[in-house]
C-alpha cells in the first residue's frame, strides 16, 4: 500500500497518499469528512492531480511532434508514486520526476511538485511544473477533487454552486470524452446553479471560460465550501448520476476537440513551458470553522 502523510491544525486534518500525491480525506474538528471516500462502486478517485493532460485524448493517444504516445484520460501523474520531499505539521510536498516509464508516454524532462498546505480552516493544493529539458514543453494541468454530496449534516437540502463573478458561462458538451466544437447556453442563472443528478446524464459540465476565479459549493441554509482558483481558467463539474459526490474541477487545459487536432500543443488551453521555466497552479478551499 502507498504511504500516506497526515497534516493537521486546530481546524482541519488532511491525509495525502504518495500514489498520485492525492488527498485521501479532509476532516474538520467536529469529525466530519468532506472528501469523497473513493468507493469503487461509483468512482475510485478522491482528488487526483491531472498531468500532463486534462481530459481525454482521441483513442487514448497523443501526438507530440507527429509521433504517437499512449496517454490515458487525465494523464499519468495520478497513477504514479511520488516522493515525499518535505513535511511538517501544516504542509507536505510530494515530487514526481521524469522516469523511463514517463518518457514512454511523454518525452520531456519535467518535475511536478504537489503541495498541500493548511492555513486555519483553509487548504491550498498547488502544483508546480518545471521544464528541465532543452525544448519547449506542452502540457495540461488541473485538479479533480470530489466532495460529498450531500454535504455533512445537509441531507435532503438543495445544493448549489454559486460563482463569485455571478457569471453565466457557456457550456461545451462532451462526446465520448472529447469536446464538441459548439457551445450551449449556461445552466447558471446569475451565477447560481442548483445541482441535480440529471445535469450529469451526458458526462461532466465543462465551462472553458467565464467561470471566474472562485465559487461556493453549499447546501441551502447549511454548510458551505468556498473555493479560490489560481491560474486555472477552465472549470468542470462532474458526478455519476446517483453517486454521493460532486467533483469541482479547476483546470488549465481541457480534453481534445472531437475531430480536432491531435497534437498535444494544439489542444485547447495547453500550456507551453520554456526550457528552465516553472509554472504554478493552485486552488484553495475554505471549510466551515
Amino acid at each position: 500500500m502507498p504511504t500516506t502523510t497526515r497534516i493537521a491544525n486546530d481546524f482541519l486534518s488532511i491525509e495525502v497518499s504518495a500514489l498520485g500525491a492525492e488527498m485521501q480525506s479532509a476532516t474538520t474538528r467536529d469529525g466530519a469528512n468532506w472528501l469523497w471516500n473513493g468507493d469503487a462502486a461509483f468512482w475510485s478517485g478522491r482528488s487526483p492531480v491531472l498531468f500532463p493532460i486534462v481530459g481525454k485524448a482521441p483513442d487514448d493517444t497523443l501526438l507530440i511532434d507527429g509521433k504517437p504516445y499512449p496517454m490515458a484520460q487525465h494523464g499519468f501523474a495520478r497513477r504514479r508514486e511520488f516522493s515525499l520531499e518535505a513535511a511538517d505539521e501544516s504542509a507536505c510536498r510530494y515530487v514526481l520526476e521524469t522516469s523511463e516509464e514517463t518518457r514512454a508516454a511523454y518525452p520531456f524532462d519535467f518535475r511536478l511538485i504537489v503541495e498541500h498546505r493548511l492555513d486555519g480552516p483553509a487548504l491550498t493544493v498547488s502544483a508546480e511544473v518545471e521544464n528541465r529539458g532543452a525544448a519547449p514543453m506542452p502540457f495540461g494541468c488541473g485538479f479533480h477533487p470530489a466532495f460529498v454530496w450531500p454535504l455533512p449534516g445537509a441531507a435532503g437540502r438543495p445544493h448549489t454552486v454559486t460563482l463569485d463573478n455571478e457569471g453565466e458561462p457557456e457550456r461545451q458538451p462532451l462526446e465520448k470524452g472529447l469536446l464538441l466544437p459548439q457551445r450551449v447556453p449556461s445552466p447558471f442563472s446569475g451565477g447560481r446553479l442548483t445541482l441535480a443528478p440529471a445535469l450529469f446524464e451526458n458526462d461532466a459540465l465543462v465551462f472553458p471560460q467565464g467561470a471566474g476565479t472562485g465559487l461556493t459549493y453549499a447546501a441551502d441554509d447549511g454548510p458551505a465550501l468556498s473555493f479560490r482558483f489560481e491560474n486555472l481558467p477552465n472549470l468542470a463539474l462532474w458526478t455519476k448520476p446517483g453517486a454521493p459526490f460532486l467533483c469541482i474541477e479547476p483546470w488549465h487545459g481541457t480534453a481534445a476537440l472531437y475531430d480536432g487536432a491531435r497534437e498535444l500543443k494544439d489542444r485547447p488551453y495547453t500550456n507551453v513551458l520554456a526550457p528552465g521555466a516553472r509554472e504554478r497552479f493552485a486552488f484553495t478551499v475554505t471549510f466551515p470553522a
